[in-house]
């Protein structure tokens, strides 16, 4: 004989779909869940790992830009003694010329001319004084321009003064420096 189910069959088939779908849905939705939560620890590991990287450069940079500042600080600490060793060096060569200068201006000053005042101003040096007559202040610079350690002297005031029975001239020169060392630092310099 044969066997009819009169069950409702499609009604528990149906249920049984559902109960299959929803399962299916539960557990895609606990698995999208749990991949979600991954994918959401993961960029943040990644991210913390990438400010802690940063973090790292920051402080090295840091680091790197003190030691930059020492440098820089000691490069002009370095500028500045080389520029004092130069101003001590350039002294040290000069030490001797004030003797020079002031031996061959005393050779240099003919009878009957008295200096009041010797100036130095840069290069030049400026020369007042008192003479008997215009031909010794003329013989002073002939004399000037003879010598090895002035040159090109420049007569910038005269005037004449009598007083009494003696006339006198009250004159201001105006001489360049020379020498030996110099012509060399000239010689070097073009």
């Amino acid at each position: 004989m044969t066997c009819i189910n009169l069950l409702p069959w499609r009604e528990a088939r149906r249920k049984e779909q559902q109960r299959q779908f929803f399962t299916v849905a539960g557990a895609a939705a606990v698995l999208m869940g749990v991949i979600i939560f991954y994918i959401h620890m993961h960029i943040g590991g990644l991210i913390d790992n990438q400010n802690n990287r940063n973090n790292y450069l920051e402080s090295e940079i840091a680091v790197v830009d003190k030691k930059i500042a020492e440098i820089k600080a000691l490069k002009t600490e370095k500028k500045k003694l080389l520029a004092r060793m130069n101003i001590i060096q350039q002294l040290q060569t000069r030490r001797p010329e004030i003797v020079h200068l002031f031996d061959d201006l005393a050779r240099t000053v003919p009878p009957g001319i008295y200096l009041s005042v010797v100036r130095q101003q840069g290069a030049f040096i400026m020369l007042e004084g008192v003479a008997q007559s215009n031909a010794r202040v003329s013989s002073f610079m002939r004399n000037l321009d003879g010598s090895d350690w002035f040159k090109n002297p420049r007569l910038e005031v005269i005037k004449a003064d009598d007083k009494g029975q003696v006339r006198t001239s009250h004159f201001v020169l105006k001489v360049s420096k020379s020498g030996p060392e110099m012509d060399k630092a000239a010689g070097e310099g073009s």
